[in-house]
């Protein structure tokens, strides 16, 4: 019986600590077929603040493990020196299928990652997060960049990712009620890993047979979730 772990965090803001990045390594190693994921908001600096250094999160992530990350709102800033100077030294892929260089139609960051476990559980993850600017924002005569509905987005993604995954999860920051919209209607979506909204979910929010989970904020807390591949069901 294949069965894929799925460790996620969400708005740690720069709190993850050695000792829980060290914990958190420990707990992927426990099992093989294990990923790591972050729902975005994971650095310290704010949405308009440059920073001089790259951040410390990063060196923890890595001691972590992390498999991706999505684009939260303190990842993001309207600059490209601004964003390319808080993404430095990220060790993982970085994603946001609904952000894209204003004047172009494609993404800016990667849209989505496929990632393939040791026993050959193929998992695809897509990111998407809160519109910070939009075409109709008077900010958008200033911002580098653009953002698209991030529902929509998914529901062009999905339907083409799903034929090339066995699992397909959205990696979100655009909070609880907005995730639970996603997960109506997209029906492709075998789980939802949310941000923003800084839920403390102690179990699954389900619509129909997609789970909807976040876990709390400010490294809190750590979710930890099955999936048993032959029967499609969560534990």
């Amino acid at each position: 019986m294949a069965r894929l772990r799925v460790l996620f965090t969400n708005d740690l803001h720069g709190r993850l600590t050695e000792s829980q990045a060290h914990q958190l390594a420990a707990m992927k190693a426990e099992e093989p077929d294990t990923i790591l994921l972050d729902a975005g908001d994971a650095v310290k600096v704010g949405n308009v603040g440059i920073p001089l250094f790259p951040e410390p999160v990063w060196r923890l992530m890595e001691i972590a493990g992390y498999d991706a990350l999505t684009l939260g709102n303190r990842e993001f800033h309207i600059t490209e020196i601004g964003l390319r100077a808080k993404l430095k030294g990220a060790p993982m892929p970085v994603l946001c299928a609904n952000m894209r260089s204003k004047g172009c139609s494609e993404p800016r960051l990667a849209p989505f990652v496929l990632l393939k476990t040791p026993s050959g559980i193929s998992v695809g993850v897509i990111g998407v997060t809160v519109p910070m600017v939009t075409e109709r924002m008077a900010a958008r005569m200033i911002s580098a960049f653009l953002f698209d509905p991030p529902i929509e987005t998914v529901l062009r993604l999905a339907p083409s990712l799903r034929a090339n995954c066995d699992v397909l999860i959205a990696l979100t920051h655009i909070g609880l009620k907005a995730d639970l919209e996603l997960a109506s209607r997209v029906p492709e979506l075998d789980l939802i890993i949310g941000g923003h909204s800084h839920e403390v979910l102690h179990e699954p929010r389900f619509v129909d047979r997609c789970p909807v989970v976040q876990a709390g904020s400010h490294g809190k807390f750590v979710g930890d979730l099955r999936i048993e591949m032959n029967a499609g069901c969560l534990e």
